[in-house]
Protein backbone atom coordinates (compact mmCIF):
# COMPACT_ATOMS: atom_id res chain seq x y z
CA UNK A 1 0.00 0.00 0.00
CA UNK A 2 1.31 3.48 -0.85
CA UNK A 3 1.62 6.34 1.58
CA UNK A 4 -1.11 8.98 1.59
CA UNK A 5 -0.33 12.32 -0.05
CA UNK A 6 1.14 14.80 2.43
CA UNK A 7 3.37 17.83 2.76
CA UNK A 8 6.78 18.02 4.40
CA UNK A 9 8.55 20.73 6.37
CA UNK A 10 11.77 20.69 8.43
CA UNK A 11 11.82 22.70 11.64
CA UNK A 12 15.16 24.35 12.42
CA UNK A 13 14.51 25.27 16.07
CA UNK A 14 11.90 24.88 18.79
CA UNK A 15 10.31 28.30 18.04
CA UNK A 16 10.16 27.27 14.40
CA UNK A 17 8.48 24.00 15.40
CA UNK A 18 5.81 25.75 17.48
CA UNK A 19 5.06 28.03 14.54
CA UNK A 20 4.67 25.09 12.15
CA UNK A 21 2.45 23.16 14.57
CA UNK A 22 0.27 26.20 15.15
CA UNK A 23 -0.10 26.68 11.40
CA UNK A 24 -1.06 23.07 10.59
CA UNK A 25 -2.82 22.01 13.78
CA UNK A 26 -4.09 18.43 13.96
CA UNK A 27 -2.92 17.74 10.39
CA UNK A 28 0.75 17.93 11.49
CA UNK A 29 2.67 14.78 12.41
CA UNK A 30 6.16 14.96 13.89
CA UNK A 31 8.83 12.67 12.45
CA UNK A 32 12.28 11.98 13.91
CA UNK A 33 13.67 8.46 13.40
CA UNK A 34 10.42 7.38 11.79
CA UNK A 35 10.80 3.71 12.70
CA UNK A 36 7.19 3.45 13.87
CA UNK A 37 5.62 6.21 11.83
CA UNK A 38 6.83 4.95 8.44
CA UNK A 39 5.17 1.59 9.03
CA UNK A 40 1.87 3.20 10.04
CA UNK A 41 1.99 5.39 6.93
CA UNK A 42 2.54 2.35 4.73
CA UNK A 43 -0.58 0.67 6.15
CA UNK A 44 -2.60 3.92 6.11
CA UNK A 45 -2.93 3.76 9.88
CA UNK A 46 -1.66 7.36 9.89
CA UNK A 47 -2.71 9.94 7.32
CA UNK A 48 -1.17 13.28 8.30
CA UNK A 49 -1.50 16.30 6.10
CA UNK A 50 2.00 17.53 6.95
CA UNK A 51 5.12 15.72 8.14
CA UNK A 52 7.18 17.91 10.45
CA UNK A 53 10.84 16.85 10.59
CA UNK A 54 12.50 17.69 13.93
CA UNK A 55 15.87 16.00 13.32
CA UNK A 56 17.76 19.32 12.91
CA UNK A 57 16.61 20.91 16.17
CA UNK A 58 19.79 21.31 18.28
CA UNK A 59 17.94 21.65 21.62
CA UNK A 60 16.81 18.02 21.32
CA UNK A 61 20.31 16.58 20.94
CA UNK A 62 23.17 15.67 23.22
CA UNK A 63 24.02 13.58 26.27
CA UNK A 64 25.41 15.39 29.31
CA UNK A 65 25.53 15.60 33.10
CA UNK A 66 23.23 18.43 34.17
CA UNK A 67 22.11 19.32 37.68
CA UNK A 68 22.89 15.95 39.22
CA UNK A 69 21.27 13.99 36.42
CA UNK A 70 22.21 12.30 33.18
CA UNK A 71 20.32 14.21 30.48
CA UNK A 72 19.67 12.39 27.21
CA UNK A 73 18.26 14.43 24.34
CA UNK A 74 15.15 13.04 22.68
CA UNK A 75 16.87 12.76 19.28
CA UNK A 76 19.54 10.41 20.63
CA UNK A 77 19.46 7.35 18.40
CA UNK A 78 19.45 3.89 19.94
CA UNK A 79 22.89 3.13 18.51
CA UNK A 80 24.29 6.33 20.06
CA UNK A 81 22.74 5.38 23.38
CA UNK A 82 24.43 1.99 23.24
CA UNK A 83 27.94 3.33 22.72
CA UNK A 84 27.94 6.51 24.81
CA UNK A 85 30.45 6.52 27.68
CA UNK A 86 28.31 8.65 30.02
CA UNK A 87 25.35 6.33 29.56
CA UNK A 88 27.54 3.28 30.19
CA UNK A 89 28.86 4.86 33.39
CA UNK A 90 25.66 6.27 34.87
CA UNK A 91 22.84 4.25 33.29
CA UNK A 92 24.27 0.91 32.11
CA UNK A 93 20.74 -0.50 32.07
CA UNK A 94 20.20 1.50 28.87
CA UNK A 95 23.47 0.27 27.40
CA UNK A 96 22.38 -3.31 28.09
CA UNK A 97 18.92 -2.70 26.61
CA UNK A 98 20.08 -1.42 23.23
CA UNK A 99 21.16 -4.79 21.74
CA UNK A 100 17.66 -6.12 22.52
CA UNK A 101 15.97 -3.42 20.41
CA UNK A 102 14.93 -4.77 17.01
CA UNK A 103 17.77 -4.87 14.45
CA UNK A 104 20.85 -2.71 13.68
CA UNK A 105 19.11 -0.80 10.88
CA UNK A 106 16.37 0.27 13.27
CA UNK A 107 18.81 1.05 16.09
CA UNK A 108 20.70 3.33 13.70
CA UNK A 109 17.58 5.41 12.96
CA UNK A 110 15.19 5.07 15.89
CA UNK A 111 15.36 7.62 18.74
CA UNK A 112 14.77 7.36 22.45
CA UNK A 113 12.17 10.13 22.23
CA UNK A 114 10.28 8.29 19.52
CA UNK A 115 10.27 5.03 21.47
CA UNK A 116 8.94 6.71 24.59
CA UNK A 117 6.32 8.75 22.73
CA UNK A 118 4.96 5.71 20.91
CA UNK A 119 4.82 3.79 24.22
CA UNK A 120 4.67 0.27 22.87
CA UNK A 121 4.04 -1.96 25.91
CA UNK A 122 6.60 -4.53 24.68
CA UNK A 123 9.39 -1.99 24.11
CA UNK A 124 12.50 -1.98 26.28
CA UNK A 125 13.25 1.73 26.80
CA UNK A 126 9.96 2.72 28.47
CA UNK A 127 10.50 0.01 31.10
CA UNK A 128 14.12 1.07 31.57
CA UNK A 129 13.36 4.70 32.32
CA UNK A 130 10.69 3.71 34.84
CA UNK A 131 13.18 1.33 36.49
CA UNK A 132 15.73 4.15 36.66
CA UNK A 133 13.16 6.54 38.20
CA UNK A 134 13.78 8.99 35.36
CA UNK A 135 11.99 12.20 34.50
CA UNK A 136 10.62 12.90 31.02
CA UNK A 137 11.19 16.53 30.06
CA UNK A 138 8.58 17.78 27.62
CA UNK A 139 8.42 21.02 25.64
CA UNK A 140 5.67 23.02 23.98
CA UNK A 141 4.95 26.61 23.05
CA UNK A 142 3.79 27.07 26.67
CA UNK A 143 7.14 25.94 28.09
CA UNK A 144 8.63 22.84 29.72
CA UNK A 145 7.05 20.20 31.89
CA UNK A 146 8.78 17.52 33.94
CA UNK A 147 6.88 14.25 34.26
CA UNK A 148 8.08 11.32 36.38
CA UNK A 149 8.53 8.33 34.09
CA UNK A 150 6.21 6.25 36.28
CA UNK A 151 3.38 8.70 35.43
CA UNK A 152 4.24 9.22 31.77
CA UNK A 153 2.77 6.01 30.31
CA UNK A 154 -0.97 6.20 30.84
CA UNK A 155 -2.50 3.36 28.78
CA UNK A 156 -1.96 1.24 25.69
CA UNK A 157 0.08 3.39 23.26
CA UNK A 158 -0.88 6.47 25.28
CA UNK A 159 1.21 8.93 27.26
CA UNK A 160 0.84 12.10 29.30
CA UNK A 161 1.91 14.24 26.31
CA UNK A 162 -0.54 17.03 25.51
CA UNK A 163 -1.41 18.12 21.95
CA UNK A 164 1.40 20.29 20.59
CA UNK A 165 3.89 18.91 23.13
CA UNK A 166 7.01 16.85 22.41
CA UNK A 167 9.60 14.97 24.43
CA UNK A 168 12.72 17.12 24.73
CA UNK A 169 14.88 14.91 26.94
CA UNK A 170 15.06 12.23 29.58
CA UNK A 171 16.83 12.92 32.87
CA UNK A 172 18.10 10.06 35.02
CA UNK A 173 19.19 10.82 38.60
CA UNK A 174 22.82 10.01 39.31
CA UNK A 175 22.89 7.20 41.86
CA UNK A 176 24.80 4.09 42.75
CA UNK A 177 22.63 1.18 41.64
CA UNK A 178 22.81 -2.27 40.19
CA UNK A 179 20.67 -3.07 37.21
CA UNK A 180 19.90 -5.71 34.62
CA UNK A 181 17.48 -6.39 31.78
CA UNK A 182 16.33 -9.63 30.20
CA UNK A 183 13.51 -10.61 27.90
CA UNK A 184 11.97 -13.60 26.14
CA UNK A 185 11.25 -13.23 22.42
CA UNK A 186 10.47 -15.77 19.72
CA UNK A 187 13.34 -14.55 17.55
CA UNK A 188 16.18 -12.09 17.95
CA UNK A 189 14.84 -8.65 17.09
CA UNK A 190 11.17 -9.46 17.79
CA UNK A 191 9.19 -7.58 20.38
CA UNK A 192 9.38 -9.23 23.78
CA UNK A 193 6.77 -11.77 24.84
CA UNK A 194 7.79 -10.70 28.35
CA UNK A 195 10.69 -8.73 29.74
CA UNK A 196 12.07 -7.27 32.97
CA UNK A 197 14.17 -4.16 33.59
CA UNK A 198 15.37 -4.01 37.19
CA UNK A 199 17.35 -1.55 39.29
CA UNK A 200 18.19 -1.67 42.99
CA UNK A 201 20.84 -0.83 45.58
CA UNK A 202 22.53 -3.24 47.96
CA UNK A 203 23.46 -1.64 51.27
CA UNK A 204 24.94 -3.85 53.98
CA UNK A 205 23.86 -6.85 51.96
CA UNK A 206 20.22 -5.75 51.94
CA UNK A 207 18.05 -4.54 49.09
CA UNK A 208 17.18 -0.84 49.01
CA UNK A 209 14.74 0.86 46.61
CA UNK A 210 14.15 -2.07 44.24
CA UNK A 211 12.33 -1.26 41.01
CA UNK A 212 11.17 -4.26 38.99
CA UNK A 213 9.52 -3.08 35.79
CA UNK A 214 7.98 -5.60 33.41
CA UNK A 215 7.23 -5.10 29.73
CA UNK A 216 5.18 -7.10 27.25
CA UNK A 217 2.77 -8.10 30.02
CA UNK A 218 0.38 -5.14 30.24
CA UNK A 219 -0.75 -1.94 28.57
CA UNK A 220 2.59 -0.29 29.34
CA UNK A 221 5.57 -0.69 31.67
CA UNK A 222 4.40 -2.35 34.88
CA UNK A 223 6.19 -1.43 38.11
CA UNK A 224 5.57 -4.48 40.32
CA UNK A 225 4.86 -2.83 43.68
CA UNK A 226 4.25 -6.02 45.68
CA UNK A 227 7.30 -7.80 44.31
CA UNK A 228 9.41 -4.74 45.11
CA UNK A 229 8.01 -4.63 48.64
CA UNK A 230 8.89 -8.32 49.04
CA UNK A 231 12.55 -7.45 48.39
CA UNK A 232 12.85 -4.14 50.26
CA UNK A 233 15.13 -4.39 53.28
CA UNK A 234 15.86 -8.09 52.80
CA UNK A 235 19.01 -9.91 51.82
CA UNK A 236 19.00 -10.77 48.13
CA UNK A 237 18.92 -14.54 48.32
CA UNK A 238 16.91 -17.54 47.22
CA UNK A 239 14.17 -16.91 49.78
CA UNK A 240 13.60 -13.24 48.95
CA UNK A 241 13.67 -13.94 45.23
CA UNK A 242 11.06 -16.68 45.64
CA UNK A 243 8.89 -14.29 47.67
CA UNK A 244 9.14 -11.65 44.95
CA UNK A 245 8.23 -14.22 42.30
CA UNK A 246 5.16 -15.27 44.28
CA UNK A 247 4.06 -11.65 44.69
CA UNK A 248 3.83 -11.22 40.93
CA UNK A 249 0.50 -13.04 40.99
CA UNK A 250 -0.99 -9.84 42.44
CA UNK A 251 1.15 -7.40 40.47
CA UNK A 252 0.59 -8.66 36.94
CA UNK A 253 -2.62 -9.20 34.99
CA UNK A 254 -1.30 -9.67 31.45
CA UNK A 255 -3.76 -9.81 28.58
CA UNK A 256 -3.87 -12.85 26.36
CA UNK A 257 -2.30 -12.17 22.98
CA UNK A 258 -0.92 -13.94 19.91
CA UNK A 259 2.00 -15.26 21.97
CA UNK A 260 -0.15 -17.11 24.47
CA UNK A 261 -2.49 -16.90 27.48
CA UNK A 262 -2.13 -14.73 30.56
CA UNK A 263 -0.73 -17.48 32.76
CA UNK A 264 2.07 -18.13 30.28
CA UNK A 265 3.12 -14.49 30.54
CA UNK A 266 2.98 -14.60 34.34
CA UNK A 267 5.16 -17.72 34.20
CA UNK A 268 7.67 -15.94 31.95
CA UNK A 269 7.69 -12.97 34.33
CA UNK A 270 8.49 -15.24 37.27
CA UNK A 271 11.28 -16.94 35.31
CA UNK A 272 12.75 -13.59 34.29
CA UNK A 273 12.60 -12.38 37.89
CA UNK A 274 14.74 -15.30 38.95
CA UNK A 275 17.19 -14.82 36.11
CA UNK A 276 17.61 -11.08 36.58
CA UNK A 277 17.91 -11.10 40.37
CA UNK A 278 20.20 -14.13 40.34
CA UNK A 279 22.37 -12.26 37.87
CA UNK A 280 22.79 -9.46 40.40
CA UNK A 281 23.84 -11.93 43.10
CA UNK A 282 27.39 -13.02 43.75
CA UNK A 283 27.83 -16.20 41.67
CA UNK A 284 28.36 -18.27 44.82
CA UNK A 285 24.90 -17.19 46.07
CA UNK A 286 22.87 -17.83 42.92
CA UNK A 287 19.44 -19.16 43.77
CA UNK A 288 17.74 -22.02 42.00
Amino acid sequence: MKWPAMGYVRAASLPDLWSVLAQHGAAAQIIAGGQTLLATLAFRLSEPGMLVDITRIPELRGISITGGALRIGALTRHAELGRDALVAQHAPLLTDAVPLIAHPAIRNRGTIGGSLAYADPAAELPACIVALDAVVVTASAAGERRIPARDFFTDLLQTALNPGEIIAAVEIPLAERQSAIQEVARRSGDYAMAGLAAALRLEGGRVVAPRLVYFGVGTGPVLAARACAALEGRALDAASIATAQAALGEDLDPPQDLHGPSEMKRHLARVLTGRVLNGILNPSEIAA
